[in-house]
């Protein structure tokens, strides 16, 4: 039996998003057992940065915190647009309330900015948004991949090995 099994985790999608950073942690954690969904503002397909094409297998409007196990957010274009949508921030914000699993990558850490969970908290990124988390009261660290409690925060693509590795840690001790 996988570690992870009967675990439901999301990963938020929008035009733009990094495909590798959706693609590999959702295909990582299905490895374990998880189902993994994809959720968008609708179930309209989306194009990925890198032109691959992904459907949402659900609405963000019409997901719980409270039916949740772990919440992934990809970077690539897609988190400067889904920050200004309050049911992205407020469901990131519930489930870090609820101390539950969420990965951070590359610039998917707009979004954890704007759902205001930073403040005190290690936090890594594109070196394109250092500045703004800082101004959000995290501590920047240079590193591919860490856990600050129950986040896990990625750099960039090319540190998606450790990410996978610390998100899929970190949901397994917590499974």
């Amino acid at each position: 039996m996988s570690k992870l099994n009967g675990k439901v985790v999301v990963t938020l999608v929008a035009e733009g998003v990094e495909d590798l950073e959706y693609y590999v942690p959702m295909m990582r954690l299905q490895e374990e057992g998880a189902r993994v969904l994809s959720a968008g503002l609708d179930l309209k397909p989306v194009r990925g940065k890198n032109g691959l094409i992904i459907s949402p297998d659900t609405t963000l409007d019409a997901l719980n915190a409270n039916e949740l196990f772990g919440i992934i957010v990809p970077g690539g274009w897609a988190p400067d647009k889904l920050r200004r949508y309050p049911i992205v921030t407020g469901l990131v914000r519930a489930m870090n309330d609820a101390n539950k699993p969420i990965g951070i990558i590359c610039h998917g850490g707009l979004i954890a900015i704007s759902a205001g969970i930073v403040r005190g908290r290690r936090a890594t990124g594109s070196l394109g948004i250092k500045d703004d988390l800082v101004n959000a009261g995290a501590t920047w660290a240079d590193e591919a991949a860490f856990r600050d409690g129950n986040q896990v925060w990625g750099r960039v693509v090319a540190d998606i090995p450790d990410f996978c590795r610390e998100l899929v840690a970190l949901m397994i001790e917590k499974a």
